[in-house]
């Protein structure tokens, strides 16, 4: 038995909090997004000039910040490079998105503020769990 082994690391302090605003954003997205795409003709009304494939890929993607969302609370290892591909797949749909906009389709601007808000929350879990791993 090696007595002399480090004691496991504590994880980061925003670890957590993290966890939970991307549980509680990703059941959100689920819900606005399932409701624009199954709900009544009157979400589809209130969600404006909404892009197809963004919607969808919103509505997907919750499920997935919902499980990366466990992995940061259970502080598995896959969960910060989950996050990473989290971030670079919504700065795909948002290149896919500004390519739609640019040929002429109508959009909402909260779109732009949502794909930014998205990619940047994800990018900086991504960064801040792989800088915590470092230091460990």
């Amino acid at each position: 038995m090696n007595t002399l082994a480090p004691p496991p690391a504590a994880p980061s302090r925003w670890i957590k909090p993290a966890a939970v605003f991307g549980l509680v954003f990703g059941v959100m997205t689920i819900f606005s997004g399932g409701n624009v795409l199954f709900g009544p003709p009157e979400a589809q009304e209130l969600a404006g000039n909404f892009i197809q494939f963004v919607v969808w890929f919103n509505f997907l993607a919750g499920i997935v910040y919902v499980v990366a969302s466990v992995g940061l609370w259970l502080d598995k290892k896959w969960a910060g490079p989950f996050a990473a591909f989290i971030a670079i797949a919504t700065a795909i749909v948002a290149l896919g998105f500004a390519i739609m906009v640019l040929r002429g389709e109508a959009y909402e601007m909260r779109t732009v503020g949502a794909l930014a808000f998205r990619f940047t929350f994800w990018a900086v879990v991504a960064f801040l769990t792989q800088r915590a791993t470092r230091q460990t």
